[in-house]
């Protein structure tokens, strides 16, 4: 369908990942676009500045909803009794989640939605990126930067695909429902079912009962690529209702020499840059996807080899041959022991050391915590770092560091909460043929990854 453009849409809670990489595409697009938050950080911040977007002051004013704005799109940290949302209401603005406004703007689209617990972001990076090499365009939104795009996010009146990173996070306070519900793809994929979001998902069966509606919301007709690695996400692929084709996916094959990771394809190794069984898992899942879309195998190895990995997925920060330094999303348990293990599969004599941020209210809660055990038990020297800042912003209670070591079942693990110090005890340890790390979803306590390396091995 055509796309709207000079409409007056304002988006609030504007610094959110998704949220600022769909105001500049609106922005793009050819739309009037204002925005408001409380606290914006980077990139977002200078993303948004870049284009004009950033909002003069901080902070909610409802004297910025007028009458004349046609659309209002609601980010998912704003609350109820926003009073920009409040007024909105008031003056009958027709007001969106943003899942609901990108589904009302594809209808007319074959909707893609990468979906799963784990490896969502990268694969639908990998997904993008094999469509943009075979010149297949497609609009989108993904969380996470991705070599070659500019924007995150893009609508446009010309594409055939829309394709979503789906996640199972609340739509809005509005819109009680997961995001990716909300879709309603023609080619959906299933990665990994792991209990996450304890906060709004209070038990397993609550949060498995997420995915079922989310097959089953695959339009007839559809096709499912699932992991057939996962007992759960097998259960949800053969109990689907609906009229659609399922495919499963393993891992793909492949080799490892030299700190190198090569595919194999019909007697072929085709080298890539990225590394690790999960991420070989992934390259399994995203082809299928890509098959479904009509691109060939040729096409997609061809792409896949040049694929650099998406923004903070295993990325690597630093690597002078001796000392690596790599920074990445993390913060589920599977996630970092799927990152610990990639890190000592491609380098296997090389000393590792480990840093997780406590950082989600999951990683908070106690009776959560307890999934976490083992997971650290590969990392040679083991840290857990949380951020005061982050623990009275969230209003939740630290575990003692004993509590914390038993949780995780390690007694090695070191607890910071203070990250000068870390970075002391970082520098104390000796980097020959060493890797570093840095799992977090959040700030890392303020630490500059991208200089930590060469801080390191002055």
């Amino acid at each position: 369908m055509p796309q709207d453009k000079n409409k007056r849409i304002h988006l609030i809670a504007i610094g959110g990942n998704a949220m600022h990489n769909l105001a500049i595409a609106l922005f793009k697009q050819g739309n009037i676009v204002t925005g408001s938050d409380t606290e914006i950080f980077q990139p977002a911040k200078s993303r948004l500045e870049k284009y004009g977007l950033l909002p003069n002051v901080p902070g909610w004013d409802e004297s910025r909803i007028t009458s004349d704005i046609d659309e209002i799109i609601l980010g998912m940290y704003a609350k109820a009794d926003n009073p920009e949302l409040i007024k909105a209401q008031e003056l009958g603005i027709k007001i969106y989640s943003y899942p609901e406004y990108l589904y009302e703007h594809t209808k007319d689209k074959t909707r893609v939605v990468i979906g799963g617990s784990h490896g969502k972001t990268t694969m639908t990076s990998m997904v993008l990126h094999v469509c943009e090499r075979n010149k297949i365009k497609c609009d989108y939104l993904v969380g996470s930067l991705l070599d070659g795009f500019e924007v995150m996010a893009k609508l446009s009146d010309d594409a055939k695909f829309a394709v979503f990173e789906g996640d199972e996070y609340l739509a809005s306070a509005l819109d009680k429902r997961p995001k990716f519900h909300l879709y309603k793809p023609h080619i959906a994929l299933i990665s990994g079912i792991t209990w996450d979001h304890v906060n709004v998902f209070p038990t397993f069966e609550n949060y498995i009962q997420q995915f079922e509606e989310f097959a089953d919301s695959i339009q007839d007709g559809g096709t499912l690529v699932y992991c057939r690695d996962d007992s759960w996400v097998v259960s949800v692929a053969e109990n689907a209702k609906n009229t659609i084709k399922k495919i499963p996916y393993s891992v793909h094959p492949h080799t490892i020499r030299n700190g190198e990771t090569y595919l194999i394809y019909e007697e072929k190794e085709i080298p890539v840059r990225i590394f690790g069984r999960h991420n070989m898992v992934n390259i399994s899942g995203a082809k299928e996807v890509c098959n479904s879309m009509g691109i060939s195998d040729e096409a997609f190895y061809g792409a896949i080899s040049t694929f650099p990995g998406a923004s903070k997925r295993l990325e690597r920060v630093f690597d002078d041959g001796s000392t690596r330094v790599f920074r990445d999303f993390a913060h589920a348990p599977s996630k970092l022991k799927a990152s610990i293990d990639a890190v000592k599969e491609q380098f296997p004599d090389s000393k590792l050391v480990t840093f997780f941020e406590l950082y989600t209210w999951s990683s908070f809660d106690k009776n959560f915590l307890k999934n976490y055990s083992g997971t650290l038990k590969d990392s040679d020297i083991p840290i857990i770092f949380y951020d005061p800042a982050v623990v009275e912003s969230k209003g939740v209670v630290v575990p003692s560091e004993e509590e914390i070591r038993e949780l995780f079942g390690d007694e090695r693990i070191r607890v910071f909460n203070d990250s000068k110090k870390v970075v002391e005890f970082l520098k104390g340890l000796k980097w020959t043929n060493a890797s570093l790390l840095m799992m977090s979803p959040g700030k890392y306590g303020g630490i500059d990854i991208a200089t930590l390396g060469k801080e390191l091995t002055s």
